[in-house]
């Protein structure tokens, strides 16, 4: 019972009796897709630019997808795992409960920007720049020539001040701030879900994948209570993590395929240039599993993931009578379904880890399978031209959006007046959570691809648009 009231336990005290007919997560998942920030994911692009084609992939659908993995993955763990349900685990963050795996998944890619990690780039490299120019503008207010250490004492104190943009923490500050229900800010999620949903389990300012110092108080005073050791995470936000590469790198691939930007034939699979874009690609991850490999160790890796992603092609092509459409959607499901079928749940030190399992331990091999194919959607169609060409637009957008807003004085009349109320009443608390700059950020990753090209175009003149649009 004890376990059970940390997992249901909110932030706040629910204020409607109405709630209480339903069960807690089923609360939680209801708030989630009837949000906002939910509906705006059909406006945020997933690979392709949102609105490219009827067909592809956006951030609502992929979010949805994972959703459905994640639910079916936790069933089939909790079948063969008995450890992880209710009645036996050992800990609240060592249980396994298919609704609040699907919550997490559903609200897993809220936080990312517009334009896709192209605009998480931008945004993060705007507070950088930011923060370096305060730094330097603040060190040469004082006398005489600073030290090394006085310097980066006030750089701290600039990154204390503004933090940092990133797509995971700007999730905890939508479901936990920014989103509004009755008289308290955010959807007021049960403490699982929110652990759930927390991948990088850390304050920002020690990682940069980390959480606002806000979010990261209350997130950080549930792990405690919890008695989570170190930086590990939930079994549930471990196996929604999973859920979401095994749908990138399945889902992407198929996207790719109907784009042309994949073509499934030996020429283009075994071309030495593809496998060496994928072998530079896996070099920059900081997976575990590639830890100590070299390109040379790598390159065999990449040329038998492709080779069995041919075979499989070529295997599907005659049972749906040779028609691409149809491979395409069952080798997709083909790599869904094996990646599934191969999780597990092990002993990881003092706590427990969902990971690929084969023969009782972890099998690292199918964690490269999903890296290299990761890899190979990400080279084939995030460095295609056309691709490229989109993203080199949406970061003159973002950056020519924040020169229009930085300004507190000038900004105001062009910033919404719920925005400009939410920033006034925030500065009158005793610990503000924002700063200007902050709340400007918040606001253009907010945006939807095609809401941040509209107000860009009014701004800077080129499609005026009606004054009776609503923002």
């Amino acid at each position: 019972m004890r376990l059970r009231e940390l997992r249901e336990h909110r932030q706040y005290p629910e204020q409607t009796k109405s709630d209480a007919s339903r069960a807690v997560y089923e609360r939680d998942y209801s708030r989630l897709i009837h949000s906002p920030t939910f509906r705006r994911l059909q406006g945020k692009s997933q690979v392709f630019g949102a609105g490219t084609g009827d067909y592809y992939r956006t951030r609502l659908t992929h979010s949805l997808e994972v959703a459905q993995i994640a639910r079916e993955a936790a069933r089939s763990l909790t079948r063969h795992y008995p450890e992880v349900l209710p009645e036996q685990a050992e800990n609240a963050g060592l249980m396994i409960d298919p609704e609040v795996v699907e919550c997490a998944a559903i609200a897993h890619d809220f936080g990312h920007p517009p334009f896709g990690h192209k605009g998480e780039e931008v945004l993060q490299g705007i507070l950088e720049k930011l923060i370096d120019r305060r730094t330097e503008k603040e060190l040469t207010r004082q006398p005489g020539t600073p030290t090394p250490e006085q310097a980066a004492e006030v750089q701290r104190a600039m990154r204390r001040k503004y933090e940092h943009f990133e797509g995971n923490a700007h999730n905890f500050r939508l479901i936990m701030f920014l989103e509004k229900r009755e008289n308290v800010n955010g959807l007021n999620l049960s403490d699982a879900v929110l652990l759930g949903i927390n991948k990088y389990p850390f304050s920002g300012l020690v990682n940069p994948k980390g959480m606002y110092r806000h979010e990261w108080e209350y997130i950080s005073h549930i792990r405690e209570a919890w008695q989570i050791p170190g930086a590990y995470r939930t079994l549930e936000a471990q196996l929604m993590d999973l859920c979401d590469d095994i749908a990138y790198s399945a889902h992407d691939l198929e996207d790719g395929i109907k784009a042309g930007k994949i073509e499934v034939h030996e020429h283009f699979l075994r071309d030495s240039h593809l496998n060496k874009l994928i072998v530079e690609k896996i070099m920059t991850l900081e997976d575990e599993v590639w830890k100590g490999w070299t390109p040379e160790k790598i390159h065999p890796k990449v040329d038998s993931v492709l080779d069995e992603f041919l075979k499989i092609w070529n295997e599907k092509m005659p049972t749906c009578e040779n028609d691409y459409s149809r491979t395409r959607r069952e080798v997709k499901a083909y790599w869904v379904s094996l990646f599934v079928g191969s999780l597990g749940v092990i002993t990881n030190g003092d706590w427990k880890k969902v990971t690929f399992v084969r023969d009782g331990a972890e099998d690292e091999d199918m964690l490269r399978t999903v890296s290299v194919l990761k890899s190979f959607a990400w080279v084939t169609m995030i460095r295609d031209l056309r691709v490229q060409r989109l993203q080199k637009r949406s970061e003159w957008i973002i950056k020519r959006l924040w020169d229009a807003f930085l300004d507190p004085v000038a900004s105001t009349a062009i910033i919404p007046s719920d925005w400009l109320q939410r920033y006034e009443a925030d500065q009158k608390r005793a610990h503000p959570i924002w700063t200007w700059e902050h709340m400007v950020i918040d606001y253009i990753a907010g945006m939807t691809d095609a809401f941040a090209e509209k107000i860009y175009n009014e701004l800077y003149g080129l499609k005026v648009g009606s004054i009776y649009d609503l923002d």
